[in-house]
């Protein structure tokens, strides 16, 4: 018991909430981001809130951008009050590209550069690829593979293509073992991993560092929540997890920082994964995931 409290206390601070931590213990230097820019797609809530507020404290403005303008005016708010930094929240639509170049021109009117862009927008569910209608595969893949190209190429060609910068994409494992319940997200992240590597090699020669990040089971997330963690990690099936636990969205918001910064100076076309080894040793078990997807279909009646 010491020794797993121990291990529990040596995790960085996180809160289960879209809000700020109210403590923060630094691992890398507090200025390594000292007035950079960094752009963050679905940056208001869940684990985009969470990067966006541990670039901000490393000493970096950002700018936050999603559909929900009132979410992300909020989130901003928070953001700048905790870290001192400027925070600019920017309606736009990953999957309508003329929205994003409006606020990718509003950002550079406002902060006059992007260093660093994090697409981190995305749509999950569980649902059986019988149940799934096409539009729903559809949709996934237009917001989390057409709305990664999309910001990228915008970003790219009105400020990398001359500057340089770093761009991380935020993943998953879940097509790495065809992970059940999941075909559209699984397929829509293993399509960005392979742009990720392609953007690397074309982009590379202008300064522009393209990599992965592929999270795992993370608390605090409406991932969590929707894909059955709270409910996985109740039963002890995080047990089988290497770690023996969930992560926690600072964990996450770390490995994009070292990611983004000079840190990863010579990385690129390269995938972090950050689970904890669960896509190792988890089970893939469809009888019990097709089970909880019908329990949460007679819930939600």
């Amino acid at each position: 018991m010491a020794e797993e409290q121990t291990r529990v206390s040596e995790l960085p601070e996180d809160v289960e909430t879209d809000d700020c931590m109210t403590t923060y213990t630094y691992i890398y230097s507090p200025d390594l981001l000292k007035d950079h820019v960094a752009f963050i797609t679905g940056g208001g809530s869940g684990i985009g809130f969470r990067i966006t507020e541990v670039l901000m404290r490393h000493g970096c403005d950002a700018v936050i951008g999603s559909r929900n303008l009132d979410k992300l005016t909020q989130a901003a708010k928070k953001l700048s009050s905790a870290t001192g930094r400027r925070c600019l929240a920017l309606p736009m639509d990953v999957r309508q590209p003329e929205t994003i170049s409006t606020a990718v021109e509003e950002a550079l009117k406002e902060f006059g550069r992007i260093d660093i862009l994090i697409n981190n927008a995305a749509g999950n569910f569980l649902c059986p690829a019988t149940a799934l209608s096409f539009n729903a595969f559809k949709t996934v893949m237009e917001i989390d593979t057409m709305g990664t190209f999309n910001t990228s190429k915008v970003v790219y060609e009105r400020w990398f293509k001359d500057h340089g910068g770093s761009i991380v994409n935020i993943s998953a494992t879940l097509g790495y073992k065809g992970q059940a319940l999941q075909v559209h997200a699984g397929s829509a992240k293993a399509a960005n991993d392979a742009m990720t590597r392609h953007l690397a090699v074309e982009w590379g020669p202008s300064g522009v560092r393209i990599n992965t990040l592929a999270p795992g089971p993370i608390s605090g997330t409406e991932g969590f929540r929707r894909l059955g963690g709270m409910s996985a990690e109740s039963s002890g099936a995080f047990q089988t997890i290497p770690l023996q636990r969930a992560g926690n969205k600072t964990e996450m918001a770390h490995g994009v920082l070292f990611l983004a910064s000079r840190a990863s100076s010579y990385v690129t076309g390269a995938c972090l994964v950050a689970d904890g080894g669960s896509w190792l040793t988890s089970a893939n078990n469809l009888p019990a995931l097709l089970d909880y997807w019908s329990s949460t279909l007679k819930r939600d009646k």
